[in-house]
């Protein structure tokens, strides 16, 4: 019996066919693939399977050869992947998450980071909404984040990185566009777009600002994410309040104006587990001022 019968009654058995599984799962002929399985009922010693119309079933056998049969091949596969770590030792990881976006002026001088001191770390990225990254950072799977200050996260630290200004988008053809900066009065009876309960910290720095002006905007449409947020206001020619790094997706049907007078603001934060002990994480965190200055630096 050769690990190739084992391997070919189990796929088989998972796909009810001999045909689907020789010509998916295999990549062999049929005729062959019966005789592999007939040269293991004879080693086994029982008919393990039964052919009708409708395809193959497991005998009673076959049933029980079959448990036996998945856990010696996971066993092969943990030998040889286990083989392969004594063989070649893993790298260090440092798994890095981004709030979408985000990435385009962080991740280069992050890498140069991590580059510089530790070329030998085998550094992976992750793009999602801050609520999932903060979610991504309690369970261990990313060692830090650029993210917004996620509320619910009493397990995470966070320390700010930049506080960026929101500003108003709109269609590059609206009428608003040939002013310098954007009253938040003349927005008033126009469509807005606000964004969603995705981006909780994000919606409660937009509600507050409005609540605060004392008027009356009422949302048209609520947005899921930067992309969506932005095409809304090409298609329904809405305006929308997002942060400054959204001026790096805009297509050429929509512009940003700056806000007048003082603009509501949003912290980007790096956060991360305070019970994370990585000295990568710690050698990374003793860098961030000058990661800070070199990104403002870039993007001034």
């Amino acid at each position: 019996m050769e690990l190739r019968h084992l391997r070919y009654f189990v796929a088989v058995a998972e796909e009810g066919s001999l045909t689907v599984a020789a010509e998916r799962r295999l990549h062999t002929s049929q005729p062959s693939l019966s005789r592999q399985i007939r040269d293991l009922e004879y080693e086994v010693g029982a008919s393990l399977l039964t052919r009708s119309v409708h395809g193959v079933e497991l005998t009673p056998a076959g049933k029980a050869f079959l448990d036996h049969a998945r856990l010696a091949l996971a066993q092969v596969e943990a030998a040889r992947e286990a083989a392969r770590r004594a063989a070649q030792p893993e790298k260090p990881g440092f798994a890095l998450g981004f709030l979408t976006g985000q990435e385009m002026d962080w991740l280069p001088e992050a890498m140069h980071i991590l580059r510089d001191e530790l070329p030998n770390v085998d550094v992976t990225v992750t793009s999602e909404y801050s609520p999932n990254l903060a979610d991504a950072l309690t369970r261990g799977k990313l060692d830090l984040a650029f993210m917004r200050r996620e509320s619910d996260a009493a397990d995470l630290v966070f320390k700010t990185v930049t506080r960026e200004p929101l500003v108003m988008v709109m269609p590059s053809d609206h009428r608003l566009t040939a002013n310098a900066s954007v009253d938040i009065r003349e927005i008033v009876g126009q469509p807005f777009i606000n964004v969603s309960r995705t981006a909780p910290a994000l919606r409660a720095v937009i509600d507050d600002y409005i609540r605060q002006t004392g008027l009356k905007i009422t949302p048209a449409h609520e947005a899921d994410n930067l992309a969506m947020a932005i095409s809304l206001v090409a298609s329904t020619r809405g305006l929308a309040l997002l942060p400054r790094y959204a001026q790096n997706f805009l297509p050429w049907s929509v512009v940003s104006r700056p806000i007048k007078g003082d603009p509501p603001t949003i912290d980007l934060v790096v956060g991360y587990h305070k019970a994370n002990a990585s000295p990568i994480l710690r050698l990374f965190l003793s860098r961030t001022d000058e990661l800070i200055k070199r990104v403002s630096a870039a993007t001034r």
